[in-house]
């Protein structure tokens, strides 16, 4: 990185380079939901009750909607900045720590990256009921909402389209790029406000 290049995202655990490859949206593929599945047995195995919910959230939940090809879930644990409690048992199982941002909501994401020799990419964000209510109301009623309202999943899918055409420097740059229609499609599901 140079003295002019902008800093990468903060919380984050492992290092990242600038993205030398454009970020990939593909067509819908219907084994998304297995792959979720294979994750939500695995996550629940590795927990047992410590998962409060594990959730298939992101663009791959929402049928017909172009994604990036990561299966994103929703893991609710009863306390995300209790590491020992949960992170051991979800290293074991495979996930590697990737994000961990007290700053935020306690978020953390543990992962699976296919450059690592897993089977395919998922981001399981960490969360507690409580602290992250309404950052997880925001993600379920998105893609309830866009399950439901085809004309708003196009619009998304355009956009998503139109930004993954550009160069990132990234991928967190794309996802903010989204930002503004994303709000929009949250404020017409009533969603609440950003935490």
């Amino acid at each position: 990185m140079t003295p002019a290049d902008p800093p990468p995202p903060t919380g984050l655990v492992v290092p990242t380079e600038p993205y030398a490859v454009p970020v990939v949206v593909v067509d819908p593929d219907p084994v998304w939901p297995d792959l979720f599945d294979q994750e939500r047995a695995a996550i629940s195995s590795a927990l047992g009750r410590t998962a409060l919910s594990v959730e298939h959230v992101g663009s791959t939940s929402v049928p017909g909607l172009p994604a990036k090809p990561v299966i994103d879930v929703l893991l609710l644990v009863p306390d995300s900045a209790d590491e020992p409690a949960y992170l051991p048992a979800l290293l074991a199982a495979g996930y590697h720590l990737r994000v961990r941002e007290p700053d935020w909501l306690e978020h953390r994401v543990v992962a699976r990256r296919r450059a690592d020799g897993d089977p395919h990419d998922v981001n399981v964000h960490v969360f507690s009921p409580g602290v992250a209510d309404p950052e997880v109301a925001r993600m379920r009623m998105f893609r309830d909402w866009l399950r439901s309202h085809p004309e708003d999943r196009d619009r998304y899918a355009a956009t998503k389209r139109e930004l993954a055409s550009r160069r990132w420097r990234f991928v967190q740059d794309y996802a903010d790029a989204k930002t503004e229609v994303v709000e929009t499609i949250l404020a017409r599901a009533g969603a609440p406000s950003t935490p």
